[in-house]
């Protein structure tokens, strides 16, 4: 049993007396085990691993050139240190050497009290890069930590404000949630078709997803009695309805001021403002068209129409799952992105049962 406080060193060459001096030389500070070829080195890499390796270049059977090359090929010893110790002493010989990956070149005969120092200063080098790594890892893990933790604090409360607009909203029920759910199942087939896929692959889901659900956050503005208003609501109130849309992008730059939100709140703001713009040019609030609505706006208006459509109202009847989607898929070059709306028509029954699994 070998001392485990010493760093281990394998020293491999075919001569013995080699091995013995080698042995007798490094035993005191280190663990060292004297092989005579490179197979038997091998085999004891199985159950051991060392601090570094002692490589003779000449060898019958493999050679210490093939060894390093099996060496540095395998993730499991590509990191273990290799030392050429040889009696080749030609140039290119020690270029070919550094060249597959060994650290250094010692020609025999070596000075004992030199071989030692730079053993000493190798194993230090590799001990303080392992120990750099393992710092970098804890940071990285630590950063990742914090990164959850802030993350699952900012969907906490992004969350909860959605929660209050619905709470406020007793006429949509559960519509931030089912829109979220249809809105997840639209992207993800959109990048699947490859429709807008460059775009969308550039987008973090979670942050999206999450965000997606302040579309609606402006009806905090609108005073209850249009916002629950048992009936079709008049010119004048339809229209103090439609501010949703910019008080929704004010409220999100007021929270942009206060908090560390900003991810969250460019595609927020993004859905608040354009979900009721319509591909023709005639929805609100700025009369955008085509591809000038962002992609966040287009993408929403399908999911928040397609459920006001499959939903009961005060001011109407719900419409059926195949009536919805018909109404979704006529609405392609009008109201819709008609690419859009081509993906929409294999997600249908997604949709429908989306709406029953969520329902109010």
């Amino acid at each position: 049993m070998y001392e485990n406080k010493k760093p281990v060193i394998m020293l491999v060459d075919d001569n013995k007396a080699n091995l013995t001096i080698g042995k007798s030389v490094l035993s005191e500070c280190y663990n060292v085990f004297a092989l005579p070829s490179a197979d038997k080195l091998f085999e004891l890499l199985k159950s051991v691993m060392p601090d570094l390796i002692l490589l003779d270049i000449d060898m019958p059977g493999m050679n210490g050139y093939e060894a390093i090359t099996i060496l540095k090929a395998d993730r499991q010893y590509a990191d273990i240190p290799v030392i050429f110790v040889t009696a080749k002493t030609s140039e290119s010989d020690e270029y070919e050497g550094l060249s597959l990956g060994a650290i250094d070149y010692v020609t025999k005969p070596f000075s004992p009290s030199l071989l030692q120092k730079r053993i000493e200063n190798h194993i230090l080098l590799q001990r303080q890069k392992a120990s750099l790594q393992d710092y970098n890892n804890n940071l990285i893990k630590m950063v990742k930590g914090k990164t959850h933790q802030l993350f699952s604090l900012q969907s906490a409360i992004i969350s909860n404000m959605a929660e209050l607009v619905e709470f406020r909203d007793i006429v949509t029920g559960r519509h931030i949630s089912r829109t979220q759910k249809y809105l997840k199942k639209l992207v993800e087939q959109l990048i699947e078709d490859g429709v807008y896929a460059d775009e969308m692959l550039l987008w973090d889901m979670n942050v999206i997803l999450l965000s997606s659900q302040l579309h609606d956050i402006g009806k905090i503005a609108i005073s209850d009695n249009i916002l629950n208003k048992a009936g079709k609501l008049t010119d004048e109130e339809l229209e103090i309805m439609k501010t949703h849309t910019q008080k929704g992008v004010e409220v999100i730059e007021k929270i942009e001021l206060t908090a560390d939100f900003t991810g969250f709140m460019e595609y927020a703001k993004l859905f608040a403002g354009t979900h009721h713009e319509k591909w023709d040019g005639s929805g609100y609030p700025n009369g955008l068209a085509g591809e000038d609505i962002p992609l966040e706006g287009r993408i929403m208006a399908v999911a928040d129409v397609y459920d006001a459509l499959i939903s009961e109202r005060p001011y109407k009847n719900s419409y059926t799952a195949d009536e919805s989607a018909q109404i979704i898929i006529n609405g392609g070059g009008n109201h819709f992105d008609p690419s859009l709306i081509q993906t929409f028509a294999k997600l249908r029954e997604d949709f429908a049962a989306i709406a029953v699994e969520y329902a109010d």
